[in-house]
C-alpha cells in the first residue's frame, strides 16, 4: 500500500506539472525552415546561415532550438525540424532569426545577424510560406538507419567526389520535406555515412508505404553541389534490413539515363542497418519507477554582499523572500514530488549545509536562513566540485541493476565562475550520466559564462575539445522572472528536464520496470 500511494502521488504530480488534467487538448507540430535570396553582406564569400527559433513568454523571447549551419548558401533548406506544442486558444508568438556563423566560431555572439521575421504559430499553420508546419501523428517511435554507397560517379577533376545523402519525405500534396542530411565524406566514391536516428513521424508521417526520395550529391565549398543521382523507396522496403540483410538501390541520374545509351547507374546506395527504437515518454519512466534525486547548491561567495546589509542578495527581508529563496522554493516544490522520501542533499559553495546533509525543501529553507548569520562569505566561485560530487552519485547509480534514479542538481549563484575549465570538464563527464544541471542566475551580474555552459550558443566542449554527449545544462537568469509568478520560473527552469530524462534512458536502452496490476490501478486513479 505504501508503494502504491507514493506512485499515485508521483503520477498525479507529474500530470499536474505537465498539464495533463484540466488542460486543453495538446497538438504537436513540426516546423521546417527554408530561406531564399539571403542578402550577401560579404562580397568575397556567401554566408554560412544558421536559423534560430524563439518563442515569446511573458513578453520575453526565449530560444527554443536552432538549425545546423549550412556553408556557403544564400538559399538554405535546413534539415533540422522544430517540434513545438500548438494550442488553438493561445497566441503563440514565434521569431525566426538568421545568423551567419563562420567556420571558426559556433556561437551566436561572434556571428553576423542576417535578419529576422516574427509571426504567430497560427499564421504558420494557416498560410503558405518558407516556414511549413505539419501536425504529428501519435507514433513516437524512432528508427536508426545507416547508409553506405559504392562506385559513385566522380564529379571532381583533381580528386574524387565528396558525397552526402539527403532523404526527403513525399507529402500528400506532392511536395517533399527534407528529413535528414548526412555528413559529407571527403574524397571517397564508396562512402560509409554515420548512422542516425529519426522519428517515424518525421520520416514517413507514420505511414510505412509513403514514398521517400533519396538524393546523392557531390559537395562543393561554393555551395553549388553537383548532383550524382537519386532513388525512391519506402520505409516498408527499408524494414527488410531489420533481419540483418542489406538492401541496395541503384543511384540514377535521369539526364544520363536519357543521354547515354549504355548508362546503367551512377553507383549503388546500400542500407546496412534499420532498427526500430521504442521511445518512452517522461511519464512512462516516472510510472516505471524512475526516482528524481534532487540536490541544491547555494552560492555563499563574498560577491553576494554581507547578508546583514539590505543590498545583499542574501539579505533576509522580514516580509518577503529574497531571490535565492524564491528560486529554491519554485523549483524545489516541483522536484520534491518526484522523490519518494522528499529529502535532499544541500550544499553551500565551500561548506555543507545543514549538518545532517539530507533535509526537505522546508528544511533547506530553514537551514539557509539559520546559517546566514553564522558564516562569513568568501570566494572563489568554484562549481566543478559540486557537479563532480553529484556526478559520482549518478555514476554509482548507473552501474546498479535497476539504474532508475535520475539526478538533478540545482545551482543558485550570483555570477562569475572562477573554475570555468574544470566546470566544462565536469559537465562533459556528467553528460554521459543520468543527470541534469539547472543553474539559476541571481542578481544582475554578467552571466555570459553561464549562458555558454547552457550549450544554446554552440556545443559545449571540455578544454580538451571533447563535446557533451547530450545537452544537460539549463540556465535561467532570475531577473527575467522578477515580476512573474513562481510557476513561470519553475516552468522555464524545468522545461528541458523531461526530454533530458527521456534522451538518457532511451539512449541507454534501459527498460522500464513493469508495475503490478494493483499498483497500476491505484496509480492511474484521479
Amino acid at each position: 500500500m505504501q508503494l502504491e500511494h507514493k506512485m499515485s502521488n508521483i503520477y498525479e504530480s507529474a500530470a499536474t506539472t505537465l498539464g495533463l488534467f484540466n488542460s486543453p487538448c495538446l497538438t504537436k507540430v513540426e516546423l521546417r525552415v527554408a530561406c531564399k535570396g539571403i542578402s550577401d553582406r560579404d562580397a568575397l564569400s556567401k554566408p554560412d546561415p544558421c536559423g534560430v527559433l524563439k518563442m515569446q513568454s511573458h513578453g520575453q523571447w526565449f530560444e527554443v532550438d536552432r538549425t545546423e549551419v549550412i556553408r556557403s548558401s544564400i538559399s538554405p533548406v535546413f534539415s533540422k525540424v522544430f517540434t513545438v506544442d500548438y494550442y488553438f486558444e493561445e497566441v503563440q508568438r514565434l521569431r525566426f532569426e538568421l545568423h551567419d556563423i563562420s567556420s571558426n566560431h559556433n556561437g551566436l555572439k561572434e556571428a553576423d545577424f542576417l535578419g529576422a521575421m516574427e509571426c504567430t504559430l497560427g499564421q504558420v499553420n494557416a498560410r503558405d510560406g518558407r516556414v511549413t508546419a505539419e501536425e504529428l501523428s501519435g507514433n513516437d517511435d524512432y528508427v536508426e538507419l545507416a547508409f553506405s554507397a559504392k562506385k559513385l560517379d566522380d564529379k571532381d577533376f583533381f580528386s574524387k567526389s565528396d558525397p552526402f545523402l539527403e532523404i526527403f519525405r513525399v507529402n500528400d500534396d506532392g511536395t517533399a520535406s527534407l528529413v535528414h542530411r548526412t555528413e559529407t565524406i571527403m574524397n571517397n566514391l564508396s562512402p560509409v555515412w554515420k548512422s542516425f536516428k529519426v522519428s517515424l513521424n518525421t520520416l514517413c508521417s507514420g505511414d510505412h508505404e509513403r514514398e521517400l526520395k533519396c538524393t546523392v550529391w557531390d559537395w562543393d565549398s561554393n555551395g553549388k553541389h553537383d548532383f550524382i543521382g537519386e532513388f525512391q523507396t519506402t520505409f516498408k522496403e527499408m524494414k527488410a534490413a531489420m533481419d540483418g540483410k542489406q538492401i541496395q538501390w541503384e543511384c540514377i541520374n535521369p539526364k544520363y539515363q536519357v543521354k547515354k545509351k549504355n548508362y546503367r547507374n551512377s553507383g549503388m546506395v546500400i542500407l546496412t542497418m534499420c532498427k526500430i527504437i521504442k521511445m518512452h515518454s517522461f511519464l512512462d519512466y516516472i510510472m516505471g519507477g524512475c526516482q528524481i534525486q534532487f540536490t541544491v547548491a547555494i552560492d555563499f561567495t563574498a560577491s553576494n554582499g554581507d547578508p546583514r546589509n539590505s543590498c545583499s542578495l542574501h539579505y533576509i527581508h522580514p516580509y518577503q523572500p529574497n531571490e535565492y529563496l524564491k528560486a529554491l522554493i519554485a523549483v524545489g516544490e516541483i522536484c520534491q514530488d518526484y522523490d519518494s522520501d522528499k529529502m535532499f542533499p544541500a550544499f553551500g559553495f565551500g561548506a555543507q549545509i545543514p549538518p545532517d546533509f539530507k533535509v526537505s525543501i522546508q528544511g533547506v529553507v530553514e537551514a539557509y536562513q539559520n546559517c546566514l548569520p553564522k558564516i562569513q562569505l568568501y570566494g572563489p566561485t568554484n562549481i566543478a566540485p559540486i557537479i563532480q560530487k553529484v556526478a559520482d552519485s549518478a555514476s554509482e547509480e548507473m552501474h546498479t541493476k535497476e539504474a532508475m534514479e535520475y539526478f538533478i542538481l540545482l545551482i543558485l549563484t550570483d555570477g562569475v565562475i572562477t573554475d570555468m575549465a574544470d566546470t566544462r570538464e565536469a559537465i562533459v563527464h556528467a553528460s554521459h550520466l543520468p543527470m541534469s544541471v539547472i543553474i539559476v542566475g541571481i542578481g544582475n551580474a554578467d552571466f555570459s559564462d553561464m549562458q555558454m555552459l547552457d550549450g544554446d550558443d554552440g556545443i559545449l566542449r571540455s578544454p580538451k575539445g571533447e563535446p557533451v554527449l547530450r545537452d544537460i545544462v539549463q540556465f535561467v537568469p532570475f531577473h527575467n522572472f522578477k515580476h512573474a509568478s513562481p510557476a513561470a520560473l519553475a516552468k522555464s527552469v524545468l522545461a528541458e528536464v523531461p526530454n533530458q530524462v527521456v534522451d538518457y534512458y532511451n539512449g541507454k536502452g534501459i527498460k522500464l520496470i513493469s508495475l503490478q496490476p494493483n499498483q497500476s490501478a491505484v496509480t492511474y486513479s484521479v
